[in-house]
């Protein structure tokens, strides 16, 4: 078996349900779910109808490295979206498909990781994938606590010697559950580290399109390596979805981009391992990275959902404000997260998730206690019910 798997903890949903059983629902209302990130938005039409005209292209093969018409319509985004020089990325070399950033972010620790250097860091909190890629590629893990500052991985706790023996970084960018977004500034010192001890930079950028103020857009780990004179984009690969851009969790469909020997390298193990994305499915995401209309009015209702919510509990909760991205919320509790998100649930019928869940004890701090993540994926008026039954709940003394 492998020797990662006794050290898997349960996935935070897997939890969610321990924490909930025995628990005696106070109330009749209809339970509101804000404890997972799933998108609930409308499927855009011309996703299904691309979909459905192109059904029997299953009836092939597809290739692991995608199609052309799809690699082409990522690189043209890429150099669109975030004003990279015109032919900075190269689509036979920058980019390949991917079944979603799930499977892409588990896989890259599988291909990268050698004997060598037997640490991956992480942010603390994060996204569990990461750490159970560690785990089982034979790595150990090493956090890096989230300043509660600037909702980032500080790169400064950890030791010099230990980035030494760092073959992965994984960074989240915009930052979940903070919703932080970090700055060039920010990327040129995680390149500069990149450089100096040598590792590997995965950057999940699969919320880079969920963002609150329409003239700060989140910035993209490839344009810093093109600020920084890495046009090679060396030892660096960003990771998008449509998942949360286009509202289509289930298409299972994104892409890598960066570094061209480790495209190739991760191309040669995907072969392998087996996740080429359906034609139909290539076709429809093509037709997909191509359109904005959708993913800006989109956005927009993610805002009024997360200004509204903020509105109605920041006079409830401490810490607790408009993220400058993602479509999440991360405010204090005032008591225990674990007891807090129980005890609502039972009075309230309302499902968040506790930080602690995203977070593990690193040299006796946890970042997550005390807090909770909320995902506005509902409709407004749903969010809003949300908010007013928690008010209640904590204007209730708990």
């Amino acid at each position: 078996m492998n020797r990662g798997l006794p050290f898997l903890q349960p996935y935070p949903f897997e939890r969610m349900e321990r924490l909930k059983a025995g628990a005696r629902p106070q109330s009749s209302a209809a339970n509101i779910n804000l404890g997972i990130g799933e998108p609930q938005e409308p499927v855009p039409e011309f996703i299904t109808q691309a979909l459905r005209s192109n059904i029997e292209d299953i009836g092939q093969y597809p290739a692991t490295r995608g199609t052309e018409q799809l690699r082409q319509s990522i690189s043209e985004w890429l150099i669109r979206r975030f004003a990279l020089p015109q032919h900075a990325i190269n689509a036979g070399e920058h980019v390949l498909p991917v079944a979603g950033t799930r499977e892409a972010l588990f896989a890259i620790a599988q291909t990268v990781i050698g004997r060598g250097r037997p640490y991956v860091a992480l942010p603390n909190p994060f996204y569990q994938i990461y750490e159970g890629a560690a785990l089982l590629s034979g790595a150990k893990p090493r956090y890096l606590r989230v300043d509660p500052q600037i909702g980032l991985p500080d790169p400064d706790s950890l030791d010099k010697s230990v980035w030494n023996r760092v073959q992965l970084l994984y960074i989240t960018n915009p930052a979940n559950p903070t919703g932080a977004i970090a700055d060039a500034q920010y990327l040129q010192r995680l390149l500069e580290l990149s450089e100096r001890h040598g590792f590997i930079i995965a950057a999940d950028e699969c919320y880079s399109e969920i963002y609150t103020y329409a003239d700060a857009p989140p910035i993209s780990l490839l344009s810093a390596c093109i600020d920084a004179g890495r046009h090679d984009f060396e030892r660096c690969m960003v990771f998008h979805s449509l998942s949360k851009r286009s509202s289509v969790p289930g298409l299972r469909s994104g892409f890598v981009a960066g570094d061209p020997g480790l495209i190739y390298a991760f191309l040669r193990y995907r072969t392998y391992q087996g996740c080429a994305l359906p034609l139909h499915v290539q076709k429809a995401s093509s037709l997909a990275w191509q359109d904005e209309a959708h993913v800006q009015a989109t956005r927009q209702r993610y805002v009024e959902r997360l200004q509204a919510v903020t509105a109605i509990l920041s006079e409830v909760l401490d810490d607790i404000q408009t993220p400058s991205a993602t479509f999440y919320l991360w405010p204090r509790t005032p008591i225990d997260d674990q007891e807090f998100t129980r005890k609502l649930w039972e009075q309230e019928q309302v499902t968040v998730l506790p930080g602690s869940f995203l977070s593990r004890t690193n040299e006796g701090d946890n970042p997550g206690l005390n807090r909770i993540r909320m995902a506005l994926v509902p409709d407004f008026d749903t969010c809003i019910d949300a908010a007013e039954r928690i008010k209640r709940f904590v204007g209730n003394g708990i």
